[in-house]
């Protein structure tokens, strides 16, 4: 089963800096099919039946078969095989609705990092790099959850920096078996898989090769279950191999391809986490809405006081840009994807190629998904009070949860320093053309501003107008900072961080903003009224953060005529006519008080 997208010019990743989208060229959420729906609630059955009465259960880990019981009814159910092609025993559903299933299972605590650790790093890396009779033996099982998978990258002296790992490979006398010697840490799935994608460096190479390592090989003992802040039932082990002997035809793809699949595999996991993320954030918004319409002070239901209603809308408001920009994000993938198909390129390299293609929006939204689910567990907490705190309550597990999600995956820290130096990058090999915006823009700001009164009609005029203002202010800010730091920007990390502070709020409000213009074209502005405030509520504050950001960065490098003429052109272009949030924020809290959960 696959949605069939027609075949568009695909856009290119890290464009939408230097190029106006159109509303009707994205997809929206409220576009998913019938089938995309089913499936969307069979996840929520799933949840119901199968998770959410034995968390307790599952967080004590005293059962060691109860998560590899859950799973293999995930598997029952098809979850495990969504991305798998029909002909490897999977549904070959297309990438937004395997996002579709990660936001969904993201509500289910400690089995969603179980589940989309199998789905996504441990059947991905065979499915996208395999060679047809790893694949044939490996797959069907991944996909069925007959096996269980798991991947061992992380090392106690490597982690961000992926590719200082010290675990070896050494080819047997007789060239038939690896001996795989080492030890490696953080590994989920680790007490329990029988599969492990596990990657070391053969004899002295430079670069990381990897093996499928099956547990039956031997030579692999493991330390008992880490105990950790949050995540308490997802099996986090350490794993020790010693002289696992591995038989050749398990190196997966080539000797010293290691590091590029880890990349490429984390890239996936980057934004499935974004969004599996999200479908969390809008679990805790929907208990923490359903307690303020029961919880009674001063005569009445908390929900009617306006700082519970700001800190509900806030975070609805958040959630909903989040998830506009997630699945904006995963059609232009797909989209990328049916265009290197057409070509006649091979299924899983233009998976592969398409998700590298938007490898920093898959960065952005990491870091933009994680942190919108940490700030609203942390309201959720608020909004429950005493009951927030207690281990009885549910705002104690999901809070706790939460944490972990800025660290998986390459830190939040690693992920913006990934979107400026994929950026500037792709700008050096000339794939991506930000010189000639940027010198357009220095070329503006040496000229006297235009303060007509635009005579466009349409929705969101203005508001289009701030963001193709807000992009000019990243290009001209990365701009200078290029010339003034040249080849030592990568050392000037502080700077990076603005940087990249600034591109993640545009590709959010713009995100939010085209998903509601598409909307009011569909129905109406009437319809989409309370859609309208949250885009206002959301575009005010990226404003405030993309200008606190670049003044951070301006502070940093520039000085005396230099220094006036970037603020003059910082405070040009992150203008925005005042707007009543505190009445926008209310009629957006009433509207989600109204149905006690997440609205839409």
């Amino acid at each position: 089963m696959s949605t069939v997208t027609e075949t568009k010019k695909a856009i290119k990743g890290g464009e939408f800096l230097i190029k106006e989208t159109k509303a009707q060229d994205i997809f929206i959420p409220e576009e998913f099919n019938e089938e995309q729906k089913m499936i969307m609630q069979q996840c929520k059955d799933f949840l119901n039946k199968e998770v959410y009465p034995k968390l307790n259960e599952i967080d004590s880990m005293k059962e060691p078969k109860l998560m590899p019981s859950i799973l293999d009814k995930a598997g029952e159910l098809g979850l495990l095989g969504t991305s798998v092609p029909q002909e490897l025993g999977g549904f070959g559903m297309d990438f937004n609705t395997t996002m579709l299933v990660a936001e969904v299972i993201g509500g289910g605590h400690s089995v969603a990092v179980a589940l989309s650790a199998h789905t996504g790093i441990g059947t991905l890396p065979i499915l996208y790099y395999g060679n047809d009779a790893q694949k044939k033996k490996y797959i069907p099982k991944l996909a069925t959850g007959e096996w269980k998978a798991s991947y061992c990258l992380t090392e106690p002296d490597s982690g961000s920096d992926a590719n200082s790992g010290k675990t070896k490979a050494v080819l047997t006398p007789d060239g038939k078996h690896y001996l795989i010697n080492g030890q490696k840490m953080w590994i989920t799935n680790g007490g329990f898989a029988d599969l492990y994608v596990v990657f070391a460096k053969i004899d002295n190479d430079k670069n990381l090769s990897a093996f499928i390592v099956e547990r039956s090989f031997g030579g692999i003992t493991m330390n008992e279950e880490e105990k950790k802040m949050g995540i308490k039932g997802s099996s986090t082990r350490q794993i020790f191999f010693n002289d696992c002997k591995v038989p050749v035809e398990n190196l997966l793809s080539e000797r010293e391809n290691g590091f590029k699949i880890a990349v490429n595999i984390l890239n996936i996991g980057r934004i499935k986490l974004g969004v599996a993320a999200i479908g969390g954030s809008k679990m805790a918004i929907s208990k923490a809405i359903k307690y303020s319409t029961e919880r009674k002070q001063f005569g009445t239901t908390i929900s009617h006081f306006g700082a519970i209603k700001h800190k509900i809308a806030e975070a609805v408001t958040k959630i909903f840009a989040s998830e506009s920009a997630h699945y904006r994000a995963s059609q232009n993938i797909d989209d990328a994807y049916n265009a290197f198909v057409a070509g006649g390129m091979d299924s899983a390299k233009a998976r592969l190629k398409a998700l590298e293609e938007f490898a920093i929006e898959c960065a952005i939204l990491k870091v933009h998904g994680s942190e919108v689910l940490d700030y609203t567990v942390d309201e959720g907490v608020q909004i429950y009070g005493g009951m927030g705190f207690s281990a009885e309550g549910p705002m104690d597990r999901a809070y706790r949860d939460a944490r972990i999600n800025r660290i998986f995956e390459g830190t939040n820290e690693i992920n913006r320093l990934l979107t400026i130096d994929m950026l500037m990058k792709r700008a050096m090999k000339g794939s991506l053309d930000l010189m000639t915006p940027a010198m357009a823009v220095q070329k503006e700001l040496m000229s006297i501003p235009d303060f007509g009164v635009s005579e466009e009609e349409g929705v969101f005029v203005k508001e289009k107008k701030v963001l193709a203002n807000l992009k000019k202010a990243g290009l001209v800010i990365a701009g200078a900072a290029v010339q003034k730091f040249m080849m030592k920007l990568s050392e000037e990390q502080e700077v990076i961080m603005n940087l990249a502070d600034m591109l993640i709020e545009i590709y959010a409000a713009e995100s939010i903003l085209l998903r509601v213009e598409k909307l009011i074209h569909q129905h109406g502005e009437k319809a989409c009224e309370i859609q309208k405030e949250m885009v206002m509520i959301y575009l005010h504050e990226a404003v405030e953060k993309a200008s606190s950001a670049g003044k951070q960065a301006v502070y940093a490098f520039a000085e005396g005529d230099e220094l006036r003429l970037m603020m003059l052109g910082l405070k040009r272009f992150t203008k925005i006519e005042p707007y009543n949030l505190k009445n926008a924020r209310r009629k957006v809290a009433d509207y989600a008080i109204s149905k006690t959960e997440y609205p839409f």
